[in-house]
């Protein structure tokens, strides 16, 4: 290098442009000119921000094909004039990754220069500071505007080189930089994914693997020493909820070190640390800051945009319709406006078909637990996102004209809805109206056991809104208890059912039909709890009070009937049991219809009694009409049907025709897995029947003795 500041011989001034729009042109005079064109800059030479010494887990990958992509398909050799630009979301590691690669690849060029790039002026200084690097001997004396056109100059004298401009706000500050510099590497970080087509082809820098995230988790909150067992997979379960972000890994695993707290207890608390900055490199650099600093970049070009973001906060992350978010944004040039802003910076990301949107899960919880709002306000895009459901809700099983979502798309997010809700958040019956419509839907799919966090949220709704003892909290109550006992909950059922009997007995009065309806509803939980000495005299008084108020065909008193001789039946006593439900199908079919539901589920109760009669001649025709008519009306996989094809297998069984019995209940259990989950009653019920066929078809093969049993049924 020289810098012995003699006077070059023979210099010319030059003029260089440093501005994005040719405004700006700086004039070099002879001097700094020839400096600029002579000096050298010694091997390695450059600036870096930071070391790469630190942790640094995954990424091999993109650090290969980021060398492929700027030295064309691998060459060692540098091409001049190569331009990369990776985005991604804030957090997901572009500066950390493009740091690494400058480091690992510095012997590939002569010099390697990084420079900030938020804004025009700020890549004016970064270009200024290479400017002191090389030739201080001038550059304290001169401007900033003139340091950056000596950088310039110097930098098309001297190919070879790697520029790396982080964080680029705008892809068109670089327009000037990229088409005069033409003689070495260009590569650009931003978090914006759109305008870079006329600059720079684009690397998404997505999510780190599963497993290398918690590697990164574990490695830097357990720096010392091996994770145990139980520690790993407290790791694992925090990746998966931090989206496996590479900056919220270090962060936790940094926290967590520092204050010693389990990962665990990180999760929980997730939304109230965050922001927790002390100890850290640049405390500045927590996830909630930057994505602070991208909501206010986003805020200044397009606030609606904002909104739509703190509404979707609200709602499943993943498959969020554009029809959901009409009534945020009525005009859909606007609402693809304002989504292509977000997509713009990363904070979503569209599906193929462009019409639903995908939210990281850490920027929904980030942007829910941001803002603390006094109690009785709603936090930003909470009030958008329940307005939004509501109008989008199908009237029925299909879709509405307006909003053409079925309910299967929809759940999800109204499940979202119920689960994130903020104990400050105003009670909303309209809210609770959601969430009852939902829960209806899955019941009328025989999916009652899964209506429980829905069912959940209407009755905290109702209870703030209304009172404990509204009617329509009182049938929100028990509507609660029914989906405990349908999900084998009894301890849970019996316990609300018990409160709402209470309630309504002082608030409706001992006859009122809603008491009747809770008073067989606690019946029927003592019977699902085996409590039957509780349950057979609740059920002849709520029969008795039924008859007398609402008549003996009443469905109501029916179903008492019917519940009544189930209760007998399963307190063995099936002599007692065969004459009630007898009597109580004749009336069903009568007054319903033959193939009513409740016709169909007396009709299947009649024969559940008869197997426990051990009359399977009578049982066996009985269940074969029911799980017929079950598949015809309610199909494969509602859940009565799946009550019918299970118990009608018991029968097989109980008959002895295993193979019919095997394939039988072979063919539930795959239904019920898939419909209900490993965990329903009924699939663990299906799991257990199918286990003893086997046994007992093993037996039979072996010799021993395949006497007929009497199998338990599934459905009183």
């Amino acid at each position: 290098m020289n810098v012995n500041g003699e006077r070059p011989i023979g210099a010319e001034s030059i003029e260089v442009a440093i501005s994005g729009d040719n405004a700006r042109f700086v004039v070099l005079p002879p001097e700094a000119a020839n400096w600029a064109l002579t000096v050298e800059a010694p091997q390695g030479a450059g600036f870096l921000p930071e070391s790469t010494s630190g942790v640094f887990i995954g990424r091999r990958r993109e650090l290969s094909e980021l060398r492929s992509l700027l030295t064309g398909e691998g060459s060692a050799a540098v091409v001049p004039s190569r331009v990369q630009a990776v985005h991604g979301l804030g957090g997901v590691g572009k500066s950390r990754l493009a740091l690494h690669y400058a480091d690992h690849y510095r012997s590939a060029y002569s010099s390697v220069w990084w420079i900030t790039a938020e804004s025009p002026e700020s890549i004016v200084t970064g270009l200024a500071r290479l400017c002191h690097r090389l030739c201080p001997q001038w550059a304290g004396t001169a401007s900033s505007d003139e340091q950056a056109a000596w950088a310039i100059t110097w930098l098309q004298a001297h190919p070879g080189w790697l520029m790396i401009f982080d964080n680029v706000e705008d892809p068109s500050h670089l327009h000037p930089y990229v088409g005069t510099l033409a003689g070495g590497h260009h590569l650009a970080t931003s978090r914006r994914a759109t305008d870079w087509h006329d600059i720079s082809p684009t690397m998404l820098l997505g999510l780190l693997p599963l497993d290398e995230a918690t590697d990164l988790l574990c490695t830097i909150a357990f720096p010392d020493r091996t994770p145990m067992h139980e520690e790993q997979q407290q790791a694992r379960r925090l990746a998966e909820v931090l989206g496996c972000l590479p900056l919220a890994l270090e962060q936790a695993g940094a926290y967590v070190h520092r204050t010693g707290i389990d990962l665990e207890s990180y999760r929980r608390f997730l939304g109230r640390v965050l922001d927790k900055g002390r100890g850290a490199k640049d405390p500045e650099r927590t996830i909630a800051r930057i994505w602070d600093r991208t909501l206010t970049a986003i805020s200044r070009r397009d606030p609606l945009a904002v909104t739509l973001l703190h509404t979707m906060a609200w709602l499943a992350p993943d498959d969020i319709p554009r029809a959901l978010l009409g009534s945020c944004a009525p005009d859909p040039i606007a609402l693809g406006d304002s989504l292509g802003e977000l997509r713009a910076y990363n904070m979503i990301a569209f599906t193929d078909s462009g019409q639903s949107i995908n939210v990281h899960r850490l920027v929904q919880t980030v942007l829910r637990t941001r803002t603390a709002d006094p109690s009785g306000t709603h936090r930003p895009g909470r009030q958008e996102a329940e307005e939004a459901v509501r109008h989008a809700l199908p009237d029925g099983d299909g879709p509405t004209t307006d909003h053409p979502l079925s309910w299967e798309r929809l759940l999800p997010h109204i499940t979202a809805l119920a689960e994130s809700t903020p104990p400050s958040s105003p009670a909303s019956t309209a809210t609770a109206d959601i969430y009852y419509e939902a829960a209806q839907y899955l019941m009328g799919l025989g999916r009652d056991a899964h209506t429980i966090q829905l069912r959940a949220a209407a009755l905290a709704q109702r209870e703030k809104a209304q009172g404990e003892t509204h009617h329509e909290t009182l049938a929100s109550r028990n509507n609660l208890a029914g989906a405990y006992a349908s999900a084998g909950k009894a301890d849970e059922a019996v316990s609300l059912y018990e409160t709402t009997l209470v309630q309504c007995e002082q608030t409706l009065g001992e006859t009122h039909p809603d008491t009747l309806a809770s008073r067989h509803n606690l019946a029927y939980a003592y019977h699902e709890a085996g409590r039957m000495d509780e349950a057979i005299p609740l059920y002849e008084t709520a029969l008795a009070q039924c008859e007398q108020t609402l008549g003996e065909t009443h469905p109501d008193t029916l179903q008492s009937l019917d519940s009544l001789a189930a209760a007998h039946r399963a307190a063995g006593h099936p002599e007692r049991a065969i004459p009630l439900h007898r009597a109580a199908l004749a009336q069903y079919e009568q007054t319903l219809g033959d193939t009513h539901v409740e016709t169909m589920k007396s009709r299947e109760n009649l024969a559940c009694a008869y197997q426990s009669a051990g009359d399977l001649d009578l049982a066996i025709p009985l269940h074969e009409t029911t799980r017929d008519q079950r598949l015809e009306i309610l199909g494969e996989t509602h859940t009565d049907t799946l009550i019918s094809c299970n118990n009608l297998a018991s029968a097989y069984r109980s008959a002895g025709r295993l193979k019919d019995a095997i394939e039988l209940h072979e063919a539930t259990l795959a239904r019920c897995e898939q419909v209900l989950g490993e965990s329903h009653p009924l699939t663990l019920a299906s799991r257990r029947n199918l286990a003893k066929a086997r046994r007992q078809a093993e037996s039979a093969l072996h010799g021993a003795s395949a006497t007929p049993t009497t199998g338990k049924t599934s459905e009183p």
